[in-house]
């Protein structure tokens, strides 16, 4: 090949493994090497599997050397966000309350990649028990943005994100509960993908939030994403939460917007996102709108529509998200796995489980749990988590709604480009404000996509693409057609990290 293995494609990786042009062994040895030279600088990787990669890599050489018919993406590294379980390996959601933890089965989203044939080359970054927006708060170590390294690159997978913008890994997993997956993406001109909740099983995700954890896809373009969407996903009886339903047509849908063609097609500007918008960077809004007026060149047409809750999905968010995440992490008690602390036969129960989460929990999540807890508290219950559920069945009801007069909603998906590391830690409401356009889709249970769409004083914005539930390919097909008026991709213009 004449480029360089980490500046290929995932899907023209897999081309060129499946072909004959390369091995999976040579391939996934450049990642890693790639991550010896630059991961000290930008610090995405929590574990890094070189043994168990190469095993994988070298098993797919020898099946296609033997003419087995294999994946899409067979022989394609991929990085995975240490929030999922990984038999055998470190998972510790980057809490100290997990150190050491190595669990002894996988998470669905693992089996499917082992099946897959994609070599799983370490476990990545995140915001302890995924609650950040910045992996500001990982027990372990800073993440940086690739594109700057005094910046943040989002939360809470942050560690997804820059890994696949600096090119240390072709693919991720990441989860999204809030954001987590399309904001890093936002702010490290990467695509990240939120699929349709309980279309990819939980199975196997440490629990933060249960009824918004989602599972998906960070790449480099949108094809990429769609070829890793579909290996991931699909019906799992293990999670009750799970669609028994078809994978929607993701990777077509992406070929199909390649042709940049989205005659016939309406996307919905949301008024009330209108309005947080004006609360955005200028150039963040810049780009934004630059973006949209791509969408109406290329055939689309834009609608406004009206969704009134939209304006209480924040503090919703913030009320159901800690609450599960309060019942969730009362699992940590020091007495069945995890640390321990304090047990020095003098103690009671109570006072063990007390040092034991006052040593393992970090001070975003005992914030949340101590939010959570009061809002489930008898004589607070109806006040507080009754009440933001009605709001989120209003939520639901406000995209229901506009889906019969468009096909898709667009917006910014942050209101501001990547920040300086400290600059927001002080305030969390401002850290919560990274999230503003990105959680409403959470609450509603569909898909959204952030896709690269421009610069704002050198750093990356993204567009964020949101449809129905189980409208995925309509997502990916609206993601493709605008990916396909940049050139370059934004992720191949990111400044070089050079490493030792």
């Amino acid at each position: 090949m004449d480029d360089r293995i980490i500046d290929r494609t995932a899907a023209g990786l897999a081309a060129d493994i499946r072909e004959g042009r390369a091995t999976s062994r040579s391939v996934t040895e450049a990642f890693l090497d790639r991550i010896d030279a630059v991961d000290g600088e930008v610090g995405a990787f929590l574990h890094v599997d070189r043994d168990g990669a190469l095993a994988t890599a070298s098993e797919v050489d020898a099946a296609l050397a033997a003419g087995e018919e294999l994946g899409p993406l067979a022989g394609v590294p991929v990085a995975v966000k240490d929030i999922v379980v990984t038999g055998g390996m470190p998972t510790t959601a980057a809490s100290k309350i997990l150190e050491g933890w190595i669990p002894p089965y996988d998470a669905t989203v693992v089996e499917r990649l082992q099946a897959a044939g994609t070599p799983i080359l370490g476990k990545t970054n995140l915001d302890e028990f995924a609650m950040g927006s910045s992996t500001e708060y990982s027990a372990y170590r800073r993440t940086a943005n690739p594109w700057d390294t005094a910046r943040i690159p989002g939360g809470s997978g942050g560690g997804s994100a820059a890994a696949v913008a600096a090119k240390m890994a072709p693919l991720a997993i990441g989860t999204d509960t809030g954001g987590s997956i399309r904001q890093p993406g936002a702010v490290t001109g990467t695509l990240g993908a939120k699929p349709t909740y309980g279309s990819n099983s939980r199975y196997g995700l440490i629990a933060f939030s249960s009824s918004l954890d989602t599972p998906g896809p960070v790449a480099r373009n949108a094809l990429d994403a769609a070829l890793l969407h579909e290996v991931i996903s699909g019906h799992d009886p293990r999670d009750s939460t799970s669609i028994d339903a078809p994978v929607p047509p993701v990777a077509e849908a992406a070929r199909s917007g390649a042709s940049g063609d989205l005659s016939g097609l309406r996307l919905g500007v949301v008024e009330q996102f209108a309005e947080g918008a004006g609360a955005a960077e200028p150039g963040v809004l810049d780009a934004y709108l630059a973006g949209v007026d791509q969408l109406v060149k290329l055939g689309a047409e834009i609608v406004e529509v009206s969704c009134p809750s939209f304006s209480y999905a924040l503090p919703t968010y913030y009320l159901i998200a800690p609450s599960e995440a309060s019942s969730n992490l009362a699992r940590y008690d020091g007495v069945r796995y995890g640390l321990r602390s304090g047990d020095d036969g003098r103690r009671s129960l109570e006072e063990v489980m007390g040092l034991t989460r006052e040593a393992g929990f970090g001070p975003e999540v005992k914030r949340r749990i101590i939010l959570g807890t009061y809002a489930l508290s008898a004589g607070y219950v109806d006040q507080f988590y009754g009440r933001a559920q009605k709001v989120r069945t209003l939520i639901k009801r406000d995209f229901e709604a506009t889906f019969e007069q468009c096909d898709a909603l667009i917006s910014p998906t942050t209101p501001f480009t990547a920040f300086k590391y400290g600059e927001r830690t002080g305030d969390p409401y401002q850290m919560y404000l990274a999230d503003l356009f990105t959680i409403p889709t959470n609450l509603y249970g569909g898909p959204g996509i952030s896709v690269p769409v421009g610069l704002s004083d050198g750093m990356p914005v993204g567009l964020q693409v949101m449809g129905p539930v189980m409208g995925d390919d309509i997502t990916y097909r609206v993601a493709s057609a605008l990916e396909s008026t940049q050139d370059p991709l934004l992720a191949d213009t990111a400044p070089e990290i050079e490493g030792k």
